[in-house]
């Protein structure tokens, strides 16, 4: 499954960020460790020398897939003229069968790790609940099971949060 290229401007600072730092401090500060190492001698049996390789190779295929998303990320900077209806940004309570409130923020797939309420666009979970609005009963399908929820309530936070 493809996923989604959406992004909220505070998470699309973010991956720049991420990829600034990797560049500028990061990957500079691994490669000048690998040349002294690489200074002490027989690469073959030097730890440090083959610890820092492994490092710089993670930090190159880190900034290559950042560098792939931010050409490709389409930065969400607006909240929707219709604030009563489930869209990307949403943050989004709804109640259970059993009363219980949970709350969720749809942001893009490159940042649902960062709050624990954030889902990725993609998530059965968000898609369910895209163009619903308050009040609306939502049936998603998860794996194991079918959940009916309601949505209680809709608010757009900053699009820079």
């Amino acid at each position: 499954m493809k996923r989604s290229n959406l992004i909220t401007a505070a998470g699309a600072t973010r991956l720049r960020n991420e990829l600034a730092h990797l560049w500028k401090n990061l990957r500079p500060e691994v490669t000048r460790a690998i040349n002294a190492a690489a200074a002490e001698g027989d690469r073959s049996e030097n730890a440090e020398y083959i610890y820092r390789k492994k490092q710089l190779r993670e930090i190159d295929r880190r900034v290559r897939y950042l560098q792939k998303r931010t050409a490709e990320m389409q930065v969400i900077e607006h909240t929707p003229s219709q604030q009563d209806k489930v869209f990307f940004g949403a943050k989004v309570t709804v109640v259970d069968d059993s009363d219980e409130e949970t709350v969720y923020r749809i942001v893009g797939s490159d940042e649902f790790d960062v709050a624990p309420e954030y889902i990725s666009v993609d998530s059965p979970m968000a898609r369910a609940l895209l163009g619903k609005e308050l009040d609306d009963e939502v049936v998603v399908k998860l794996p194991e099971e079918s959940k009916r929820l309601w949505i209680v309530e809709i608010s757009y936070p900053s699009p820079h949060q």
